[in-house]
């Protein structure tokens, strides 16, 4: 069975860092690209990194760029996000999810996670 599983949300204060994870079961992370995406209340989800099955390369949208990184451990099977200075517009609801193809439509992906909340709050 197919699992994905984030945690590491919380609340922290405008700033600060979290890290996201992302442990699979069922498959093997390397063998898809992983995507994180996000939503915020009343907003639609977001794509805003992925991380390439073939090579490890990374994409990152422009509001998150130079201040989140996603890493991925094969060993763990887990595919991380750093997220360093963050901010209060950061608060949402982040997931996981992996797909064959290297995109940040959410339309592309096939296996989500549940979600985990990150609030930016002081």
């Amino acid at each position: 069975q197919v699992q994905l599983v984030e945690s590491g949300g919380g609340l922290v204060q405008p700033g600060g860092s979290l890290r996201l994870s992302c442990a699979a079961s069922g498959f093997s992370l390397n063998t898809y690209n992983i995507g994180w995406f996000r939503q915020a209340p009343g907003k639609e989800r977001e794509g805003i990194s992925y991380i390439r099955r073939s090579d490890g390369s990374t994409y990152y949208t422009n509001s998150v760029k130079d201040r989140f990184t996603i890493s991925r451990d094969n060993a763990k099977n887990t595919v991380y996000l750093q997220m360093n200075s963050l901010k209060s517009e950061d608060t949402a609801v982040y997931y996981c999810a992996a797909s064959l193809i290297a995109s940040m439509r959410s339309a592309a992906y096939d296996y989500w996670g549940q979600g985990t909340q990150v609030t930016v709050s002081s």
